[in-house]
């Protein structure tokens, strides 16, 4: 099961930084600014998942 949701988990990394880089280039965020815009949905994300498999695993 680990396996499993460890791949999902990439995947859906994956898509989300391939979202939010189409998030900088629509809003036209500066360049300076777009490192902390993905370590900061990136951070957010991985707690979000991490959570969810304690939930998954727990219940």
């Amino acid at each position: 099961m680990l396996f499993f949701y460890m791949m999902f988990a990439l995947f859906f990394l994956f898509i989300i930084n391939s979202m939010t880089n189409a998030l900088c280039l629509q809003k036209e965020i500066p360049e300076e600014r777009q490192p902390k815009v993905f370590r900061t949905i990136n951070v957010l994300m991985t707690i979000l998942l991490t959570s969810t498999y304690v939930k998954i695993l727990f219940t």
